[in-house]
């Protein structure tokens, strides 16, 4: 068992390959939700499976289940009657979308301020670069199973075929699910729960056709305003969903203040923030419905017309220990009864995310807690996560003995998803180094 001084040297002299090996994904525009990428995320398993090869593991080969997307798979044998632990990240990264709110290119890395800029540089290529970090620096103690998907943002849904397919080899007593975040800058967090999630498409109808709005405005309910007012049921006058029958928890506030949430969310001065119980309840463990698009006419196109139909689509989160399924027909229900003036509705709802609650009293956990403090010089902290992740479900169904941890390199300042993405390096090395500490004694049985 290496000792914690030589993890910190031999992190530190892998970092600059680990680096490069990372700014080379980023080069690599691996956007799953886009079919005409699919040469992308094939180039960007290559690469994968390159770097964890060349981290050590043997056994390394691309997987496309089911005639998905493709990914990568890899092996290390420690030794005997060791633990063996399964670390997961992806490969895949969001759309761009507006290139023109980058302000470097999206898929060139540029350092700036300390920060590594780029599409996918922290969610969640990052977190392949800090697997193959902790499994070059490490000794051969623990087993090592290397999971990384190309499909994760577009829900993982070959994700249960490869693990059913692989399990001989993946099966593990401890799981690293590397793709989640910090509390903030230089504080690490270990997640203990995740909303679920449920995203529907509603559909107002109140015309066979347009209409003039000068002609037949007044008595003519126009579709898209009938969509605004159903839209607006959803929610109280103070903010809370109005969804009947969805369950909501609550959570430790910690140090969160209004100020600093603010901030970190770019809330416009002025602006309320919405619901009642802690920030932290109102965040992790109680449910959240957006509004995320609507087909409408633009403004800088449309004539004078009543508009015949209008569409959103809507993103609710659930509290951990709802049951999505429940949730999603509460919803459905909530749309379908709540229409203005007769109006016709018609909803389909996609395949619900079930929410997430760890075990957190387990010997894995004590020994995150402790590399992952012992990393960062700060007291871990557990948090909860709004976001669903689809692909934790699948992991628990598949390996239900396994202790479940889920960490990740991104921080409030990450921006994970929106324009300039960005990787905090120092935060990117504490990562490393608490990951080989963690495999270390794993591997030494502590």
């Amino acid at each position: 068992m290496r000792t914690a001084d030589q993890l910190r040297h031999a992190v530190a002299s892998v970092l600059p390959t680990v680096r490069a090996d990372l700014e080379s994904l980023v080069r690599i525009p691996s956007v799953s939700a886009d079919p005409s990428a699919r040469p992308h995320l094939q180039a960007s398993a290559e690469h994968v499976a390159r770097q964890l090869a060349e981290a050590g593991l043997t056994d390394v080969f691309i997987e496309s289940a089911d005639g998905g997307l493709p990914a990568v798979i890899g092996y290390r044998a420690g030794a005997p009657g060791a633990p063996t632990v399964l670390l997961y990240a992806h490969h895949d990264v969001q759309p761009v979308g507006d290139a023109g709110e980058w302000d470097s290119e999206p898929f060139e890395p540029v350092e700036r301020d300390g920060r590594l800029y780029g599409r996918g540089a922290a969610d969640d290529k990052a977190g392949i670069a800090a697997h193959c970090a902790a499994v070059r620096a490490t000794s051969p103690g623990a087993s090592i199973a290397v999971l990384v998907d190309g499909e994760e943002e577009i829900g993982s849904p070959t994700l249960p075929t490869l693990l059913a397919e692989h399990g001989d080899r993946l099966d593990a007593d401890v799981l690293v699910l590397a793709d989640s975040t910090n509390w903030r800058v230089g504080v690490p967090a270990l997640t203990t729960s995740l909303r679920g999630g449920v995203n529907v498409v509603v559909e107002v109808r109140t015309l066979r056709h347009a209409l003039h709005s000068g002609v037949y405005g007044g008595p003519t309910p126009d579709a898209l305003m009938a969509l605004s007012r159903l839209l607006a049921s959803c929610h109280t006058d103070s903010g809370d969903v109005a969804v009947e029958g969805l369950g909501r928890g609550s959570a430790d506030p910690l140090d969160l203040t209004d100020e600093q949430f603010r901030a970190d969310a770019g809330v416009l001065d002025g602006v309320t923030l919405l619901g009642s119980g802690s920030l932290t309840s109102r965040l992790w463990k109680a449910p959240a419905l957006s509004v995320v698009a609507i087909d409408a006419p633009a403004v800088d196109d449309a004539g004078l017309l009543l508009v015949p139909s209008a569409r959103a689509r809507l993103a609710l989160r659930i509290a951990p220990g709802d049951d999505p399924v429940a949730a999603s027909e509460a919803l459905v229900a909530h749309l379908r009864t709540h229409a203005p003036w007769g109006a016709e509705v018609t909803v389909s709802a996609g395949r619900p995310v079930a929410p997430y609650a760890a075990d957190t009293t387990g010997p894995a956990y004590a020994a995150a807690r402790s590399a992952y403090g012992e990393a960062f010089g700060e007291p871990v902290v557990e948090i909860g996560v709004g976001g669903s992740v689809a692909f934790v479900a699948p992991f628990a169904d598949a390996f239900p003995d396994a202790e479940i941890l889920i960490t990740g390199v991104e921080d409030p300042d990450t921006r994970a998803h929106g324009p300039n993405e960005s990787l905090h390096l120092g935060d990117f090395s504490s990562a490393c180094l608490a990951e080989a500490l963690l495999l270390e004694r794993l591997g030494a049985g502590l």
